[in-house]
């Protein structure tokens, strides 16, 4: 293989007759390059994605919920709650009631779903009030404040873009329109109540910063008109890989009339489009590696015409052509190695690069604000190695033409 090796090489580097031939090999060079780095960059992209997106689901919502199959609500909760806190995979439990509401300031308006909370347990859940604007998390505790503030309206912690929507800051009057009204004669009546903003919180997860605000149990109980009751019981589990198993486990403790929903269920369409997205962006891309190893091939081919009469004369002197083909496929072996390392380090480097200058996003349109970006060495030892598998296959024509090149044919008019 030493003899194949050396030959490639000094082919490679021979200066050519035909300048067309040495340019079609830059290009080939030029091509793999591009691909290989598109690929590195494309695939760093969409891994951030995916660690950004399902580690702020997993920070900011529960991983486990406990729901009652009626849809009616949980009553008597709180000796369901110290059952089933004690199960070993249950690193904490939340209790909450929660419901679509309309919250507006003025003639500004959006649309919100309210989870009222026991902040000593929430906390332990979820990561929305350890993201809160100090003092968020004092002010939702069921007793807090001095007189005054006490006989004025109740707390409440909204989403950053959402008090940015209706246009409130903290400590302003906010006005709570929910569905769950009055039956009058004139029909179903909704119900409001005024809030003071005692505070704001940014996950960096749009949905939560837009559509999202907490309140102290007992107001949200008194605002939905259901008390003494909760709809909810959030959920942190030890492994949130594991929490299908997890939740049929507290499913089964909490007993009839209980059912479970994890992260993983309500975040399904999510995980289809990202594995979906990385299979398609790495065909699309891998287009571009193709298009440069049909370069080899011509550039090969072309080779293989202009050294003929070298070819020739070795066989002549008993090299075999099992040799010679060995030896344009080592050509497009280090044309592709030379592509693919030059590629992998561009790629690298512009990963790298763009993780560190936070390039941003809309982020309701992608749900987060900065285009992330997961470098991850097995990303490169793939790419690397289906570059090379699809040079090696464009060399595969050539190093056969060569291989039964004919000497007294090809010497008959030298």
């Amino acid at each position: 293989m030493k003899f194949e090796l050396f030959v490639a090489a000094r082919y490679l580097r021979a200066k050519r007759r035909q300048a067309v031939v040495g340019m079609v090999t830059a290009i080939a060079v030029g091509g793999i390059a591009a691909g290989v780095a598109a690929l590195i960059i494309a695939l760093a992209i969409t891994s951030g994605m995916k660690r950004d997106l399902l580690g702020k689901l997993v920070e900011t919502s529960a991983q486990v919920q406990l729901l009652a199959s009626d849809g009616r609500g949980i009553r008597d909760w709180e000796p369901l709650l110290a059952r089933v806190s004690k199960l070993p995979h249950v690193v904490a439990a939340s209790p909450g009631i929660w419901d679509p509401v309309l919250v507006g300031r003025g003639a500004r308006s959006g649309g919100a779903t309210v989870l009222g909370v026991l902040p000593k347990y929430e906390e332990r859940v979820s990561g929305l009030l350890s993201n809160a604007t100090p003092g968020s998390a004092e002010a939702l505790e069921p007793e807090t404040g001095s007189a005054s503030q006490q006989g004025g309206p109740p707390p409440i912690v909204l989403g950053q873009d959402l008090a940015e929507t209706v246009g409130a800051k903290i400590g302003d009057s906010v006005l709570l329109i929910s569905p769950q009204g009055a039956l009058t004669p004139f029909g179903i009546i909704p119900k409001y109540q005024s809030f003071r903003l005692a505070g704001t919180y940014h996950s960096g997860f749009y949905q939560y910063d837009d559509e999202m605000g907490l309140l102290r149990l007992k107001d949200a109980q008194t605002l939905f008109g259901e008390p003494d009751l909760i709809t909810v019981i959030n959920f942190k589990v030890d492994n949130p890989d594991r929490a299908p198993q997890i939740a049929k486990e507290i499913e089964q403790v909490a007993g009839p009339g209980y059912m479970t929903t994890n992260w993983t269920e309500q975040n399904q369409a999510l995980f289809r489009a990202l594995r979906l997205e990385t299979i398609v962006t790495f065909i699309v891309i891998a287009l571009i590696v193709i298009v440069a190893a049909l370069n080899i091939l011509t550039g090969l081919t072309m080779m293989v015409m202009e050294k003929t009469r070298d070819i020739a004369v070795m066989m002549s002197f008993g090299v075999q052509p099992g040799q010679v083909r060995r030896i344009f496929v080592m050509q497009g072996f280090l044309i592709s190695v030379v592509g693919t390392a030059l590629g992998l380090v561009l790629g690298y480097l512009g990963a790298w690069a763009g993780g560190h200058y936070h390039i941003p996003l809309s982020p309701d349109v992608y749900s987060i604000d900065t285009l992330p970006f997961a470098i991850r060495p097995w990303d490169g030892v793939i790419v690397a190695a289906v570059s090379i598998g699809i040079s090696l296959l464009a060399t595969l024509y050539p190093s056969s033409a060569a291989a039964r090149i004919l000497p007294a044919e090809a010497l008959r008019y030298e």
